[in-house]
């Protein structure tokens, strides 16, 4: 990988960070927006697997979705009833197969759903400095994974993490990327948010947020690999020089992001 490359991809990510600090109804346009993209990336995927995905129903329920202002009742049915009919379509064409709406479904929820927490977490209170948690989570660790694999590597004392998933992760550097991403996002809510009192949180819930954030990251991380070995390809797509395509350079913020709205919503009740 060329660093020009990274530096092109770079440039390009820059202006996403715009939205993040804008936050409230640019950051849900610029959420929708990278959600079509990471869906059509999926779906093009599945179909180098041979799977047939019903892509317009997977874009119709992203849209919906947004237009009910992501609303997760009216996320249930929206599930229920696109479920209920698309399983009839393998009936009227016998080329298609539950397997389809199973994946259809699938890219809904992974990329659609998934990516509207950074959105959803941009709405609470101290929202626009919560959010940033999200990518504390994500980036942080995966630059502390690679940095303290590396120095471990030199020292020639690393274990594979999951070599037929991902060759290149270690342990050490697992382990690693979770301490550093526990300590940024605590330091983080203990200069920038409790500071300034912008929410009530207790100062110990951003360290536990961040070693969340850096376990299940790396599950994000590993998940993508999965389904882009499944289907035999290096990147998604090649949007981003040197990064590959939204999903490449998101899979980990993906979880990171459902890491910290379901603790924020639900465990701490705001």
């Amino acid at each position: 990988m060329s660093i020009n490359k990274r530096y092109i991809g770079a440039a390009i990510i820059a202006p996403f960070i715009l939205f993040i600090f804008l936050g409230g109804v640019y950051l849900k346009y610029f959420t929708i927006a990278i959600s079509i993209a990471g869906l059509y990336e999926f779906y093009k995927t599945a179909k180098i697997s041979k799977i047939r995905t019903f892509d317009v129903v997977g874009y119709a329920l992203l849209i919906i979705f947004y237009i009910t202002n992501n609303n997760f009742e009216a996320l249930s049915y929206m599930i229920i009833v696109s479920t209920f009919l698309m399983l009839c379509l393998p009936v009227l064409k016998p080329e298609l197969n539950y397997i389809d709406v199973a994946v259809t479904m699938l890219g809904f929820i992974y990329v659609g759903v998934f990516f509207s927490c950074i959105y959803l977490v941009n709405t609470f209170k101290g929202g626009q400095y919560l959010v940033w948690l999200i990518f504390l989570g994500s980036w942080g660790c995966d630059t502390g994974a690679y940095y303290i694999g590396r120095l471990f590597s030199k020292l020639g004392t690393t274990h594979k993490l999951n070599e037929k998933v991902s060759p290149k992760k270690t342990i050490e550097g697992s382990l690693g990327g979770l301490i550093i991403c526990s300590l940024l996002c605590g330091i983080f809510g203990i200069i920038i948010i409790n500071k300034f009192n912008f929410t009530d949180i207790a100062t110990y819930h951003y360290f536990i947020i961040g070693a969340l954030c850096g376990v299940f990251s790396q599950f994000g991380d590993l998940v993508a690999s999965s389904v882009k070995r499944h289907s035999n390809i290096k990147d998604y797509s090649n949007l981003i020089p040197g990064h590959g395509g939204i999903l490449d350079r998101f899979d980990s913020s993906l979880y990171s992001a459902v890491v910290v709205f379901i603790y924020i919503k639900f465990l701490m009740m705001l």
